[in-house]
């Protein structure tokens, strides 16, 4: 049986391209030539002070990137979100890649909406322009208008399948040979990571899945008033045209932009960040490329936050519950500084083998993510712990799980989004607070059981200091005081009264038994500390807090 080529098979793709030499030498010579001539040219340039050789150097490199093709485009994609990678100059110019590259041809456009559609444009809508008002790497858009309402009409650039197919095998083939020459040591799994992105863009170019998971991810944030997902028109999509919604909104691209539309970048950037969160750390399903051409500042919302449309859902992934919860822990593991369950948390995620001694990790672990809330959380982004973790990776067994590709590549797309919009952005600032208050508030027993983990040892005794670090990062700023106090204290207060708090109320009073005897010191700790968060004074606070935001 033939097999279908709308899947990716490492295996078979790589047996379909060397069967094919006269494809696949050219183009791994033609690859190989093309990076030699932009490193020499780099070297020779890159430091150059004359703001004409960078500015041609820019354009050359988006040149270089927009020839090779749709796989390399969506790499050139993720470094134009790191405003902290790539210097200012160059970073304007690879932005393109989001959604300015050159479109093709119109007619062929036409001609793939007749086919997939079964009736030409011009007759499917009552306006259909002859120019397209945005053009991706792996489509083009379209600005349709049926019936008084404007839609988003994507058509999928041709050939697709051959140039992913073909530049996929080639990326797994010379990333495998030259891995032990990477700066960076990923591990043994780079191909396996490769194969991830393969596997994410062959999803990607199928507009039925992408209509699926609009769908599944509008459902997810259908509760959110600050979260819009653009409406699916099904009449008008299929495997290759993917019509929504427009939406009139403002690219997430820069500061200046936003401010000059009346937008505050902060309020966004916060709403991007928690939206993140939710997906890995709630839904366990999350949107995989989330760069500025993906995202639009809407107005409304307020000055905390602002109201944010998603679009494009060619990437998505998940994360499995086990991995979800883990990470959880992780995040505790490094705000209470306990750098042994840490390394045993990477341990059962994939990143270090069962055999490693762990006991070896503390150290290390605690140089690179030490004091990460407190002293050093001016200098802590994702970066900076990149830097830090390179030398770790070379002297320890690290290697990145290959499941965990489209994950780190979401998140540091995102930190490399709120970097722009907020050069003094720290994802800790948001991440942390977001984590005690899941915590604090979140009544499934998974959650639960973290949170017994944190408040209670392993021979029951209370952790004072544990739930007072919780505490201090959920109430530190008087932001969150105002909007969380309310919340945490009638969960907390349900959760010990409730039948599923029976574990809490157990161990609690377990807690006051030491040496046979009753002990009530730590007891009347936690009752001041709980005292002294929830005070009248700041219930009333938040109180007025929570009626001014509704008003």
């Amino acid at each position: 049986m033939k097999r279908s080529y709308s899947k990716y098979s490492a295996k078979d793709d790589l047996l379909w391209l060397f069967l094919r030499p006269w494809i696949f030498i050219p183009r791994v010579l033609y690859i190989l030539l093309t990076f030699i001539f932009l490193f020499l040219r780099i070297l020779f340039q890159g430091n150059s002070k004359n703001k004409n050789v960078q500015k041609n150097l820019s354009k050359y490199l988006f040149d270089v990137i927009t020839d090779l093709g749709p796989c390399f485009i969506k790499l050139g994609q993720a470094l134009s979100t790191r405003p902290d990678l790539v210097r200012q100059d160059w970073l304007t110019e690879l932005t393109k890649l989001q959604d300015n590259l050159p479109a093709f041809d119109h007619k062929i456009a036409l001609k793939i909406i007749e086919e997939e559609l079964g009736s030409p444009a011009n007759e499917l809508f009552e306006e259909f322009p002859d120019i397209p008002i945005a053009s991706a790497s792996l489509g083009q858009v379209y600005k349709a208008k049926i019936n008084n309402s404007y839609l988003a009409v994507k058509v999928q650039r041709p050939n697709l399948n051959f140039l992913i197919r073909r530049d996929v095998v080639i990326l797994r083939f010379l990333g495998t040979f030259l891995s032990p020459f990477l700066p960076l040591n990923i591990g043994v799994g780079i191909g396996e990571i490769i194969d991830e992105f393969g596997k994410a863009l062959f999803d990607e170019i199928d507009y039925q899945k992408e209509a699926e998971n609009a769908l599944r991810f509008a459902n997810l944030f259908k509760e959110n008033p600050n979260i819009f997902i653009p409406k699916l028109e099904k009449q008008f999509s299929s495997k290759r045209v993917i019509t929504t919604s427009w939406i009139d909104g403002v690219k997430l691209r820069d500061r200046a932009l936003l401010e000059e539309n009346n937008l505050i970048p902060a309020s966004f950037v916060k709403t991007c960040v928690i939206s993140g969160l939710q997906q890995l750390f709630e839904f366990g399903y999350f949107h995989a490329d989330p760069h500025p051409g993906n995202m639009f500042a809407l107005k409304g919302g307020n000055a905390d936050c602002g109201n944010l449309a998603y679009v494009d859902f060619g990437m998505m992934d998940t994360i499995t519950n086990s991995d979800r919860l883990t990470l959880i822990k992780a995040i505790v593991h490094i705000i209470n500084e306990e750098f042994f369950l840490l390394a045993e948390d990477f341990q059962k995620l994939g990143f270090l083998t069962k055999e490693q001694d762990l006991q070896k990790l503390v150290e290390p672990l605690k140089e690179v993510l030490g004091g990460s809330f407190d002293a050093e959380v001016g200098n802590f982004n994702l970066k900076n712990v990149t830097d830090k973790f390179s030398k770790l990776m070379y002297d320890y067994p690290f290697r990145v799980p290959s499941r965990f590709a489209l994950i780190i590549r979401a998140v540091v797309s995102q930190e490399g989004l709120a970097l722009r919009l907020d050069p003094e952005f720290r994802i800790l600032k948001i991440a942390y607070p977001y984590i005690a208050k899941k915590l604090l508030t979140d009544n499934s027993k998974e959650i639960l059981d973290i949170l017994l983990e944190v408040v209670f040892d392993k021979k029951g005794q209370l952790q004072i200091e544990k739930v007072e670090s919780l505490l201090n990062i959920l109430f530190r700023d008087s932001e969150n005081i105002n909007s969380d106090l309310i919340p945490v204290a009638n969960a907390g207060l349900k959760l010990f009264v409730s039948k599923k708090g029976s574990e809490v109320r157990k161990n609690f009073l377990l807690s006051l038994i030491k040496n046979e005897k009753l002990e009530f010191t730590d007891a009347k700790k936690l009752l001041a500390l709980i005292r002294d968060t929830f005070s009248p004074l700041n219930i009333a606070k938040s109180a007025v807090q929570n009626i001014i935001s509704t008003v």
